[in-house]
């Protein structure tokens, strides 16, 4: 599998973990909603400036989001209180 479909399928099931729709996840991290889904759809390649910000806002290690399953989040307060 490749690296784009990794993350793709992690940033995925994180954000479905958390509960979040993917604009309340887009406005969390910092990123617009159609640049999640496409890093979702493993559509666009993500720069590293994003890669630092999704790590940072998801609170995991850059290696996190590139091993299925591995990543679990540790939801910061500004993620869990998007939904209220």
């Amino acid at each position: 599998m490749d690296l784009a479909r990794l993350l793709a399928e992690s940033l995925r099931r994180l954000r479905r973990e958390a509960g979040l729709t993917q604009g309340e996840m887009a406005r969390a991290l910092g990123i617009s909603r159609p640049t999640l889904n496409r890093l979702e759809s493993a559509s666009q390649n993500v720069t590293l400036r994003t890669l630092g910000q999704l790590c940072r806002a998801l609170r995991c290690e850059l290696g996190d989001l590139f091993q299925p399953g591995h990543a679990r989040l540790r939801l910061p307060k500004r993620l869990r209180h998007v939904r209220n």
